[in-house]
């Protein structure tokens, strides 16, 4: 049956076609070139990852899929795309734009949206994060505390949208930072001083002689608080959303102050139970009573015995009717949590929590929030939802009436209690607190015509176990990101009970972190951990290339059939060799190799421009 009249003849449709499939590719180069989509201009051959990278050419080579493959066996990659400069600041877990291509239904007003999802493999930009136009080696700590290159984060809306708080202020061609916050205008030092003084700590210093160490900081801004706090030797994980605030974890981590992206939605923090004195929350703008009390919970089951959470809020102090209201149900859900008031001056409320069980067990029969299950496990956290009740102390804690933490610094060194969860010993722990002393010794032996006293200041360890390589660092004026395996013993405890952060993570995937935030990182085994679990070991050496900084340092401790891997892909990444040498100290095997790499400062054409 005829669908219609035939339109000419079949020549005249022939010519037709070929003319629009020639306006069709015309445009479709003109866009390339105007968008900037160009691979590096050095490589022979670069491999085309799939269709998320755009203007990729078509002259490919594909690599080989296993760990470990020898090149007589596959192709190795010449060199590796790079991605589009509009990715500079590509997050892939926490990517708006994914959400918004994959159309996830997710529930904006639990915050879903600024969890963790990450794209399928068919998805995933596999190709070099470019640096922006302009991009600087970052100003070095401690100055870096007030200042950051401008070109390297070229976002200043905070600085005008939070000019009467003090925030950040532009000068020139930095980003200065006067130490202000929305609740402490004038400067986080004279409110953590404020804050001492309310809980009559000694000579007003937060640490209280050392027993304050880890701090949790909820809704950072750009981590002020927490820059702040580390003169007086406290800690603090910096947490705030990928939110309308886009770039306040970035700012802070290019100002050398722990920082993690993150967010009080529907899953655990990927920390353990019972992991820092004090929380903190200024202005955070969190509601508090939502779903049963539930964030307030999760910030329960964070804090240790006898922990604080400091709120600096309105519901506070103002006296309009909805913030009494709100002050009203806070304060009655917080005495049925057995908190109690420990200081209340103008702004800022301080509470306290138990030391013991003795008053959840003293509530009446149905009170809510309902203490947890049983069999929960307050520890595990790697996508694990939240659950409004309130987790009790073990009979150890609630017997020894808080944590039994030394002091800090002594706590770093002395074993702690949560050791006997794992069935170690103390002469285990002392043996690994040696071992990694003489590797990290050897490291920076290593890379001592590399680096000054300044050169490094974020550093991860990509596999933690006991915390051992930061405890080896602590001589060096660097902060440490402990990176535990999802799927090994969660010792993640045992390092915030020696007064280190860290965080719960898998490296299948993408780590909740800007591009260009490291300075070191330290993989030890986990190339072999990735070959184990079937996951793509060019996908984590991307992952580690977005992370890293330019002129930055990686550290491979692994099988030798693991670095000779990682050594294949050394100029499609831009990496030269440092230093390579046989592992030694602790019971590693024969073919264990130490292989230390620098990354090189590269340059688009299109973001092309004189660095220092």
């Amino acid at each position: 049956m005829s669908r219609g009249r035939a339109d000419g003849s079949p020549k005249k449709r022939l010519v037709t076609s070929v003319l629009v499939l020639v306006a069709i590719c015309g445009l479709l180069y003109l866009y390339s070139k105007r968008n900037g989509s160009s691979a590096l201009e050095y490589g022979s051959k670069i491999r085309k990852f799939g269709s998320t990278y755009l203007g990729v050419d078509e002259d490919v080579e594909e690599s080989p899929s296993r760990l470990g493959e020898d090149e007589e066996d596959g192709i190795i990659l010449k060199s590796i795309p790079v991605c589009d400069d509009r990715h500079s600041e590509l997050i892939p877990c926490l990517d708006r734009n994914l959400i918004y291509e994959t159309r996830l239904k997710l529930d904006l007003s639990v915050m879903e949206h600024y969890e963790r999802h990450c794209p399928l493999p068919e998805r995933r930009y596999n190709c070099l994060i470019p640096p922006p136009p302009g991009y600087k080696i970052p100003i070095k700590w401690p100055k870096s505390r007030d200042e950051v290159w401008k070109a390297n984060i070229p976002h200043t809306h905070l600085a005008t949208e939070k000019s009467d708080q003090k925030w950040m202020v532009v000068k020139g061609e930095k980003i200065g930072f006067p130490g202000g916050g929305t609740h402490f205008h004038y400067g986080a030092d004279k409110y953590i001083a404020s804050m001492a003084n309310m809980l009559n700590f000694p000579k007003n210093i937060l640490n209280n002689g050392g027993k304050v160490r880890t701090v949790l900081d909820v809704g950072c801004g750009v981590a002020s608080f927490g820059g702040y706090l580390l003169s007086s030797d406290i800690i603090a994980m910096s947490l705030a959303p990928n939110d309308v605030h886009q770039n306040q974890i970035q700012f802070a981590l290019e100002r050398g102050i722990p920082a993690y992206l993150g967010v009080l939605g529907t899953k655990r923090l990927p920390y353990p139970s019972r992991s820092f004195e004090l929380a903190h929350c200024s202005r955070c703008r969190i509601d508090w009573l939502q779903r049963d009390g539930i964030l307030l919970l999760e910030l329960d089951r964070v804090l240790r015995p006898g922990g604080y959470f400091a709120y600096s809020s309105p519901e506070a102090y103002a006296q309009d009717e909805e913030d009494l209201r709100i002050w009203k149900a806070m304060s009655e859900l917080v005495e049925r949590m057995c908190w109690k008031i420990a200081a209340k001056r103008n702004q800022t409320v301080i509470w306290v929590k138990p030391l013991t069980n003795d008053c959840y067990m003293e509530r009446a029969p149905g009170t809510r929030p309902p203490l947890c299950r049983s069999d929960d496990d307050p520890d595990a956290v790697w996508n694990v939802k939240m659950e409004a009740c309130i987790t009790p102390y073990s009979d150890q804690n609630h017997r020894a009436r808080g944590s039994g933490l030394a002091p800090w610094p002594a706590r770093l060194t002395s074993p702690p209690p949560r050791l006997g969860d794992f069935s170690y010993s103390n002469d285990i722990f002392e043996k690994d607190m040696e071992v990694w002393q003489q590797r990290v010794d050897s490291y920076w032996n290593l890379l001592s015509p590399k680096i000054n006293s300044d050169t490094l200041r974020n550093v991860m360890d990509m596999k933690a176990n006991l915390g051992s390589f930061a405890a080896a660092l602590k001589n060096k004026d660097v902060w440490v990101m402990n990176v535990v395996p999802e799927d090994g013993p969660n010792t993640l405890k045992i390092i915030y009970d020696r007064g280190l952060i860290g965080t719960v993570h898998s490296w299948c995937e993408a780590f909740s972190t800007y591009p260009r935030t490291y300075d070191l990182l330290h993989a030890w085994t986990v190339f072999a951990d990735i070959e184990r679990k079937g996951c793509s070991g060019i996908d984590l050496l991307i992952e580690m290339d977005r992370i890293l900084r330019p002129k930055g340092f990686v550290i491979f401790r692994d099988k030798r059939k693991m670095v000779e891997f990682i050594s294949k892909y050394m100029k499609a990444l831009h990496w030269e060799a440092v230093a390579t040498a046989d592992a030694e100290g602790g019971s590693e095997q024969d073919d264990d190799v130490v292989f230390i790499v620098q990354k090189k400062i590269w340059r688009t054409s299109e973001s092309f421009r004189n660095v220092e």
